[in-house]
Parts: structure tokens; C-alpha cells; sequence
């Protein structure tokens, strides 16, 4: 996927709440073996109630238990400092 193409679709799921958008950050990552952005994206799905199924669940299960719980933490605090930025107004 291009960055032209990611761009949009961070702009769609955290600006505009697209759900599908969120799957299809988390979907990439999945794909290219990211841990933390694809915990972070994961997180963002679970906000605005995407469709997940059990690989997601799965994937994020196996990075989170890689982590430190201090890892973890941040991980969690920057999904939460994300979902804050996007939606205070501009």
C-alpha cells in the first residue's frame, strides 16, 4: 500500500471514525509484522466498534504478551493520547 493511500486511510479512521478504514490500518500491519502500530491501530478498531475476528485478536494477543507491562503501558497511553488528538477540534 502506497503512503499516499495509508495516509488516507489514518485520515478516515482517526478523523472521520471509519471503522473499515481502522480494519484496513490494522489489516496492513498485521501483513507487514508491525507489533506496536498494529496494537495501537487494534486499539483504534476496538474504539469504533470495527468488525474484527479472531486473527486480530489472535495477532494483537501474541504481541501484547511479548511486551513489558511497562511496554504495554505505553503502547496503550499512545493509542488513548491518538484517539484523544483526533478528536479535539482543530
Amino acid at each position: 500500500m502506497s503512503r499516499a493511500a495509508t495516509s488516507e486511510l489514518l485520515k478516515r479512521a482517526y478523523a472521520a471514525g471509519d471503522a473499515q478504514a481502522a480494519v484496513a490500518l490494522l489489516d496492513q500491519s498485521i501483513a507487514l509484522g508491525h507489533r506496536r502500530i498494529a496494537l495501537i491501530r487494534y486499539l483504534q478498531a476496538q474504539h469504533l466498534r470495527a468488525p474484527l475476528d479472531a486473527r486480530h485478536h489472535e495477532y494483537v494477543r501474541d504481541v501484547a504478551a511479548r511486551m513489558s507491562d511497562a511496554t504495554l503501558a505505553r503502547v496503550v497511553g499512545e493509542a488513548r493520547a491518538r484517539k484523544v488528538r483526533s478528536s479535539s477540534p482543530d
